[in-house]
This record gives C-alpha cells, sequence and structure tokens, in this order.
C-alpha cells in the first residue's frame, strides 16, 4: 500500500507541474498523449483506493491558479472540464452510465461539435453588450482579459436580434488559425524569440499579455458553444437551439454542428468529421458530443466539480508508429545546450515520413529508458511535432546500449559543463560553430548591440559566403567590406554602406551592453549591468574568481561559475581579445549621479523583472527602481524583494511563488517608485 500511495503522490505532482505549465506559463511540458496516460493512471489508483484521493487531487480541479499580473474575476457558473472518450466503447460506456442515472438519455439525441484546440474564455454580456471576458483559471476564478478580447474581432461586443437574458455568460474557445500561427513563428524567429509550440500556446500567451496591441497583432478569432444565465429562462431547450440562437445574436459558432438521433448514428458522424479535421484552417483534436435535451442536463449533474456528465469529448488518439531508434545523437544550440535527438528509422506518420525526433535532454532519455536499438513508439505531438513515447521492452535482445552525455562538445572539442542545478548540458565555447549564427543573431538584436539591417537572413548570408566566421569578423574591415557585400544578392551599394555603419556604431555600446551580447550562460540584461557596473572592464571582470563575482549584489552563485567558465576558456578569451583590438568599448560609465544610493526609496530592495510589462521595457524599469536607491537581477532568491510580472513571464513566477517571494505587476511598481522615503 505504500508503494501505490507514493504512485498517487508522483502522479498529482507531475499533473500539478503540468497543469501549471499549460495553464499559467503557456508552455506544455507533455504531450495530450502522455497528460492523458497519467491523468487515467491517476484515476484508476483513486478507483481503487478511494482513500488516497486528495482534495488538491488533479481529478478534482480544472486549470491552474490565475496570475498575480491579472486581476481576477470569479465566473457566474464554475468552467468545468470535459471527460475523454478515445474510442467507440468507450463513448458507449458513457451513454450507459447516463442512461442508469437518467434513462430518458438515448431517445434525447445527441449535437456533435468540433472540439477547437485553443484557450477557453467566460464572456459576460449585460443587457447584449460586452461587459467582462475572462480566462478559465481554475474554473471557479479566472483572469480578466477584457481588453484583449475586445481586439478578436469576430467577438460581438452587441448582441443582435432580441431575447438574451439580462445577464449572462457566453463559454467559447479562442484560437489562432494555422496560416495565422505559421506568419506569428516567422516573425519570431526574424527577431531571435523562441518559436510557439503550437496554436493554442501562442492563443494562451496572447490572452495573457498585459498590453492589448500585443494581442491584436495575434489575429485571433473565436468560436462559442454554451450559456450559462443563472436564475434566468433561456430561449431555447436543447443544445442544437442553442447553437442556432449563438448565430443569431451575432456570435461565432463552428460550423460543422450536428444533430443525430442517437449513438449509432453519432459514431458514423464522428468519424466523417475525423476525415474533415485536418482539411480545416484551425487546430481541432476531437468531437464534442452533448446530450441535446438540456432539461436532461441538470438531471445528470457533475463528476465532483470537474466534469459534466452530459457531455463527453470524442479524443482522436495519434497515430502512433513503431520504429527502431538508430542512434541519439547532439544538437548544440546558441547558449551552449547540448540537446538530443533521436535518429530513427524512417517511419510513415500521418503521411509524413519521420526520421528525427527531439529528446530534450539527458533527463528525459533516463525517465523514459530509451537506450539506441530499441524498438520505441513514435507519434507526432499535435499532428506536428515527432516525439518518442518509449520503448517496446519486450522486444529488447540485450544489444541495445545505454546513452550518455559526451564530456566533450561534438562541434568543437570543448569540455561541457554540467551546473549542478540544471539539467541540461553545456557547451562554454562561445566560438563554436553550432553556436555562431543563432549567436551573432543574438549579439546583433535590438536589445543587445543594436545592428540594425543585420537580420537572421543576412547573417545566414555572410556565413553562407564564408565572410564572417564570428561576431568579430563583423568588425575586421579586412573581411567584411562594402565592396564584399556587394558580392551578396539583395546589397546595393547604400544598403551595403548602411550596415557598415551601423556596425562601426555599435562599437561605442558600453560594457554591459557587450557582456549580455556574448550570450554568456544565466547573464542577462540586469546581470550585466551589475557586472559592468561593479568590475567597470572587461580586464577586471575577466581575471575576477567564482568567489569576488558571487560577492557582487544581486549576482548569484550560477552567474559566477558561468562568467568564471566563459574567461576560463581559451577561446572565448581570444575573441574578447580581438574585439578589443577591433576597437570595442570594453568599459562601462560612470553610474549617473544619485543612482543606487542609500535612503532612495527601495534602498536596501531588491527586485526581478520577467515578462513583457504594458508601458515600461525592461531596462525602463531598471533604471527606475535603481534610480530610487534599489537593485535589480536576473535570478529569484530567498533576498529578492519582488518580481515584477509582465505577459509571457515564465518560470521565474513559478520560483517566487515557491520560495514566497511576492509577485507584484507594474502599476505597483510605480506605486512604489512614486511613495516617499
Amino acid at each position: 500500500m505504500t508503494d501505490v500511495a507514493a504512485r498517487a503522490a508522483e502522479l498529482r505532482r507531475l499533473l500539478e507541474r503540468a497543469n501549471y505549465a499549460y495553464y499559467v506559463l503557456d508552455r506544455p511540458e507533455l504531450s495530450d498523449v502522455e497528460y492523458d496516460r497519467l491523468f487515467r493512471a491517476l484515476q484508476a489508483l483513486e478507483a481503487a483506493h478511494p482513500e488516497l484521493r486528495t482534495p488538491d487531487s488533479p481529478t478534482l480541479r480544472v486549470g491552474a491558479e490565475p496570475s498575480a499580473a491579472l486581476t481576477k474575476h470569479r465566473h457566474l457558473v464554475p468552467m468545468l472540464s470535459l471527460a475523454n472518450a478515445f474510442n467507440e466503447a468507450e463513448l458507449i460506456e458513457w451513454e450507459e452510465r447516463n442512461a442508469r442515472l437518467v434513462p430518458e438519455v438515448k431517445q434525447a439525441g445527441y449535437t456533435l461539435e468540433v472540439k477547437i484546440d485553443g484557450a477557453a474564455v467566460s464572456l459576460t454580456y449585460e443587457d447584449g453588450v460586452f461587459i467582462t471576458g475572462t480566462t478559465r483559471g481554475n474554473g471557479l476564478v479566472g483572469e480578466d482579459v477584457t481588453p484583449n478580447l475586445r481586439t478578436v474581432l469576430n467577438l460581438p461586443l452587441r448582441l443582435q436580434g432580441r431575447g438574451w437574458p439580462k445577464t449572462m455568460e457566453v463559454r467559447g474557445e479562442v484560437y489562432l488559425s494555422k496560416p495565422q500561427f505559421e506568419r506569428v513563428n516567422r516573425e519570431r524567429a526574424q527577431t531571435g524569440e523562441p518559436a510557439f509550440a503550437n496554436p493554442r500556446n501562442a492563443a494562451a500567451g496572447a490572452l495573457r499579455q498585459l498590453d492589448p496591441k500585443i494581442t491584436r497583432a495575434r489575429g485571433l478569432r473565436l468560436f462559442c458553444f454554451h450559456v450559462e444565465a443563472p436564475g434566468r429562462k433561456l430561449p431555447f431547450d436543447t443544445q442544437h437551439a442553442l447553437l442556432e440562437q449563438l448565430l443569431a445574436w451575432g456570435f461565432p459558432v463552428e460550423p460543422h454542428y450536428r444533430l443525430v438521433p442517437d449513438l449509432a448514428t453519432a459514431h458514423r458522424e464522428i468519424a466523417a468529421l475525423e476525415g474533415l479535421l485536418p482539411t480545416l484552417d484551425y487546430e481541432a483534436d476531437g468531437v464534442v458530443v452533448k446530450v441535446n435535451a438540456l432539461a436532461l442536463h441538470a438531471e445528470l449533474g457533475t463528476v465532483g466539480d470537474r466534469e459534466p456528465r452530459w457531455a463527453i469529448a470524442r479524443k482522436f488518439a495519434p497515430e502512433v508508429r513503431i520504429t527502431k531508434l538508430l542512434d541519439i545523437r547532439i544538437n548544440v544550440g546558441r547558449t551552449g545546450a547540448l540537446n538530443p535527438y533521436a535518429v530513427l528509422e524512417p517511419v510513415d506518420i500521418g503521411g509524413v515520413e519521420v526520421k528525427q525526433a527531439t529528446l530534450h535532454n539527458a533527463a528525459v532519455i533516463k525517465a523514459k529508458d530509451l537506450r539506441i536499438g530499441d524498438w520505441v513508439e513514435v507519434t507526432r505531438a499535435g499532428q506536428v511535432i515527432p516525439q518518442l513515447l518509449g520503448p517496446v521492452r519486450e522486444r529488447r535482445t540485450g544489444a541495445e546500449r545505454e546513452f550518455a552525455m559526451p564530456e566533450t562538445c561534438p562541434e568543437c572539442g570543448a569540455k561541457v559543463e554540467h551546473p549542478q542545478d540544471e539539467v541540461m548540458t553545456y557547451c562554454p565555447n562561445v566560438s563554436c560553430p553550432a553556436r555562431v549564427k543563432e549567436g551573432i543573431v543574438h549579439f546583433a538584436a535590438r536589445n543587445a548591440m543594436d545592428i540594425r539591417r543585420l537580420g537572421y537572413e543576412r547573417i545566414t548570408a555572410l556565413l553562407d559566403a564564408g565572410i564572417i566566421a564570428d561576431v568579430a569578423d563583423l568588425y575586421d574591415r579586412d573581411k567584411l567590406s562594402v565592396m564584399r557585400l556587394l558580392t551578396l544578392e539583395g546589397f546595393a551599394e547604400k544598403s551595403a554602406q548602411q550596415l557598415i555603419d551601423a556596425i562601426d556604431a555599435s562599437k561605442r555600446q558600453p560594457l554591459s551592453t557587450l557582456l549580455f551580447a556574448l550570450g554568456i550562460r544565466h547573464i542577462g540584461v540586469q546581470g550585466a549591468r551589475l557586472l559592468a557596473r561593479h568590475f567597470r572592464t572587461m580586464q577586471n571582470l575577466a581575471k575576477a574568481t567564482v568567489e569576488e563575482i558571487n560577492a557582487v549584489r544581486g549576482v548569484g552563485e550560477a552567474i559566477a561559475e558561468a562568467v568564471a567558465g566563459f574567461f576560463a576558456e581559451p577561446r572565448n578569451k581570444a575573441l574578447v581579445k580581438r574585439l578589443e583590438k577591433l576597437g570595442l568599448n570594453m568599459t562601462e560609465p560612470t553610474a549617473p549621479a544619485g543612482e543606487g544610493v542609500g535612503g532612495g526609496r527601495l534602498a536596501g530592495q531588491t527586485y526581478v523583472i520577467t515578462g513583457t510589462l504594458p508601458s515600461l521595457s525592461r531596462a525602463r524599469a531598471a533604471d527606475l527602481i535603481e534610480q530610487a536607491g534599489g537593485h535589480v537581477t536576473d535570478n529569484v532568491s530567498k533576498k529578492t524583494t519582488a518580481v515584477v510580472v509582465g505577459a509571457d513571464a515564465g518560470s521565474k513566477v513559478e520560483k517566487a511563488r515557491q520560495l514566497g517571494v511576492q509577485v507584484i505587476d507594474e502599476a505597483e511598481l510605480l506605486r512604489r517608485v512614486a511613495e516617499k522615503p
């Protein structure tokens, strides 16, 4: 029994972590297949051992807590989740369970609605006017994202027709179309930002922006499917009529909904819809089956506080194939992270030949017990990204080999680093060929050296032509000149001279900017400023010990070790020395008078800034804090006074909560800065 309890606790932990990543951070860590497997395993354990079910079990709740950076809003009626059925037999079992409670179910008919893979929202209307829009949140309380929802062009701000309740909540799904998703990712690639994993991720992130202009730029759309009006009589008595009424009121409704008389007909129609889904220009991962008669919904009720009995999602399990894991190889990213990936015996999945799949890190490989030579189950997460589900252990012969991360970089031979508090392994050599292109893109970016007209495509062209090999070559006029640029497609004499001028102008950037641009692991904008202001020159920093760097206020051990490791690598030393000879500034100017002096409004306080703030750039927010006597760092610790949170804040919010550090928004920061000491 002890082992069973431990397994249940572990499943709860994994599911809660996945919920937080999915609903709060908008960065899913598990595929739908993996999440459903874990969820069902926990459901089975709790069914067999009810005493193991805890009040906070993921099987009893929906989503995760709303962000502290957004106003909370309590739903009139809880927003529930849906149970899943993955085949006809499970759908029949669902109907039989309902019929034992309410026999009339089998004669009531069903509606079938395409299940959009987007972000759930609740829209409140007063007298036919849109008043408030919220995310699902934890099912009871969501986040008020009304200004962002107003940018969704097919959301009606005032209803058409007549007959709506005085107050009602309309439930819907906000989504990003496939063409829009591709456009957004192209734009993010051009600016050096990471691509979104899927359209749902991009839509959810856009909804939670603190600046509606960013949301509008995403091009979100909406489909609606449900109405709640407690204490009010609705002008329809079936789900099918509800959908028709939503259309009459001006709401967008997914157009492929169908009314069927019984479950046998539903099976045939669902099969037809399954073939239709890949042709849609929005992501859909199944069909929602609902009891048509609304009067029966109240009789059927809900399962706990989680899911209604009168509706179920008929999900289409992703196509899974078995193939051989031929090898595990390493790809080196911009930061030097060694990313393992699987080399597979080619296999067709959904009409696409799959030969490789990402494995993320060594911990994932170990957790899945993958070995070179294994037969493995492979699918395409979200019908797009190849993913290994696990090995077929019964087909092992004993000839399979366990994988170990290399001790030297496979691209440049530098000795790799294994930070104790991280799952990743890193190559510390900034001149590593595998890191060069992404490193140059980062170096030239607007928040780094700010070299205008030097984007991803031009950097690729310069590298492919052999004109440059690292960031130092940008400043070497024997290598990069107007004449050499004119040999490349897309350059005229004026544009070539403009690029050279922009590169030369960047030489004047201060040491703090150069430190950030070099892409040293763990060094963000604020960390670079702290180091530059303390050591003043690149020479002083380069010869500093781990202990001396760690002693800088706001700089932790991880940063100290990363910086010392960077300068311990001979090739990095040579690169910095060459940049100095080519005329780049290696000093930091003296801090403005009065900055950071004792007695300021925030004297003795330390802040971390994360995400995109509504009106302030991170640099401006940091200036305000430092001018008020405070300090700004990149890493959250117990010494942190507060974390200033913007949109797309990431994991620093979770760490702050774990450490009991206060989380505030831009408005609260401005209030603190304005207070008298």
